[in-house]
């Protein structure tokens, strides 16, 4: 079966729906289409005269009234989207946020539109107009944001789920109820409400790419029970040049997901100009539940930074010379071990850094940015030699570097004072491990918040074995040769223009590099702990 991925028409297609059901009654109240007329006036009629004799009743309604009213719900949101932000959910708390503001921005709004007059026989004195309730709308926005948030946040069970959602449900109802039974609203205006609210929801969750459920598919096995849900689907990504044998590859990718039930995998390939960009892009309209990236640490590089923020799981599978990032994250270097490994593995937020500089676009990486002599390391490595023999071309670049001129730079931490030193290279880390399992950050996490930087400044050759002892030992104390330094912003600044990288890829020379870590941004597939 062929999934074609939804277009811009289908979102906007998906909007109007969401907004069809306000559409539909605001224009049956204002164009008082008779039964629903006699609905609110027969409802308001009732409320008035029970209320009238029934002071207990109204007093009751009063104080639910208080307790639900829309700012109670709106101070839930604020606490919801604070626990989320905790979470590192930072995309679903900015949603949660945007969905309140609407919310009260629009009921504002429509109330002074069509200055709607309350029920005649109001039982409590209050102000402003009656269309829409905004105490209805209120309150079914807290109970679709939740609906929305709790499935996607790891951790929380289904029974938990219901214990919250179907008291927030009872509070849509008792609000609503509340405003007819004091008679300060007509029965269509919470039903105006509930459809507004509904309208926020759609529209603030297409813009936001949050598609609830949808994560969450697999095939059901026998034992779940009759019948079948949509399989989870996957994209692969895959850099051409990197893979050997790409037939070989596909069958054994292709097999590894079918036994777990995936539905055929969407296969993109990067090009010269164009190192997986748009591939990630493909593989979010796909809707994937897995985006499984195949190449050297540009291209995983890049996949990473265009997934940001969106939740979906990436699955590092080792091809190239680097590797970095999945040897951080433990993936081992086998084809058929990594694909066990990622396929039955578990879901980990991890960091990744915003860096901008002179020449360079505003980007991410995953690994790490250097300047120095890493750079012109990396830059000057023969390519057939990284083709032949893998990694160890770098250590012949490093030979011919060996002599590399220090810089002077000026380093910025966070809004700490700046720092001068003249270096050979400084080395901006989201994780610490070079190939061959060099420590060069080794207190570096990928998950810990925090950018982790190391200054290496050798004066002379004859001190590197210093450094390089200093490195495989894990040695903390700071000298002339080495310092480590972390914090959650970071900016160097070079005297002169010198070589620079982003997780082994040069990106030309130049002056200028700032980094700021972006905590949680990147959900990766990692193997489970044993």
């Amino acid at each position: 079966m062929n999934h074609h991925p939804p277009s811009q028409v289908g979102r906007v297609l998906t909007v109007v729906l969401g907004a069809l059901p306000f559409t539909v009654v605001t224009l049956l109240v204002f164009g008082h289409w008779p039964p629903l007329a006699r609905w609110d006036q027969s409802v308001a009629a009732k409320s008035g005269a029970y209320g009238a004799t029934h002071e207990a009743s109204v007093d009751f309604w009063q104080i639910v009234g208080v307790v639900a009213q829309p700012w109670t719900t709106r101070a839930v949101i604020l606490v919801v989207a604070a626990y989320l932000w905790h979470r590192r959910a930072r995309l679903l708390t900015i949603w949660l946020l945007t969905s309140a503001v609407a919310e009260l921005a629009l009921v504002q709004a429509v109330k002074a539109i069509f200055e709607r007059d309350r029920p005649v026989q109001m039982l409590v004195e209050t102000t402003g107009y009656s269309y829409v309730s905004g105490h209805a709308t209120a309150a079914f926005v807290l109970a679709g944001a939740l609906g929305v948030v709790l499935p996607s946040v790891r951790g929380w069970r289904r029974r938990f789920r219901l214990l919250v959602l179907l008291p927030v449900i009872a509070v849509v109802w008792i609000a609503s109820a509340d405003r007819i039974a004091l008679n300060v609203h007509y029965v269509s205006d919470v039903l105006g409400g509930w459809a507004l609210g509904l309208a926020i929801l759609t529209a603030t969750s297409i813009s936001f790419g949050l598609r609830p459920g949808l994560r969450r598919r697999r095939r059901r096995t026998p034992s779940d029970g009759e019948g079948t849900t949509a399989p989870p689907r996957a994209a692969v990504i895959v850099n051409p040049i990197k893979v050997g044998d790409g037939v070989a590859f596909r069958r054994k990718v292709t097999r590894a997901l079918a036994v777990r039930g995936y539905e055929e995998p969407l296969w993109l390939e990067t090009r010269v100009d164009d190192a997986g960009q748009a591939m990630a892009k493909q593989a979010i309209e796909h809707e994937s539940d897995l985006v499984l990236v195949a190449g050297g640490d540009g291209t995983v590089r890049v996949v990473c930074a265009t997934l940001a923020h969106t939740g979906i799981p990436v699955g590092v599978i080792p091809a190239g010379t680097g590797n970095l990032l999945a040897r951080n994250l433990h993936i081992p270097l086998d084809l058929d071990d990594a694909l066990e490994r990622i396929l039955e593995g578990r879901d980990r937020r991890i960091d990744l850094v915003r860096v901008h500089g002179d020449e360079l676009d505003t980007d991410r990486f995953a690994v790490m940015a250097g300047l120095g002599l890493d750079a012109a390391i990396i830059s000057d490595a023969p390519p057939h030699l990284k083709k032949q023999i893998g990694w160890t071309a770098y250590l012949v670049s490093a030979a011919k570097n060996v002599n590399h001129p220090s810089v002077r730079v000026t380093i910025t931490l966070d809004d700490a004072e700046p720092i001068e030193r003249r270096v050979r290279t400084v080395v901006v880390g989201n994780v610490g491990m070079l190939q061959a399992n060099i420590p060069l950050l080794p207190d570096a996490r990928p998950d810990d918040g925090l950018l982790d930087v190391v200054v290496i400044a050798p004066r002379r050759v004859t001190q590197w074995p210093i450094v390089l002892w200093r490195l495989m030992t894990r040695t903390n104390r700071s000298d002339m040769y080495l310092e480590r330094f972390t914090g959650h912003k970071v900016e160097i600044h070079a005297a002169v223009d010198v070589q620079r990288q982003l997780d082994g890829d040069p990106i030309g020379p130049g002056r200028y590099l700032a980094t700021e870590i972006e905590p949680g941004a990147l959900t990766a597939r990692v193997p489970k702990r044993r």
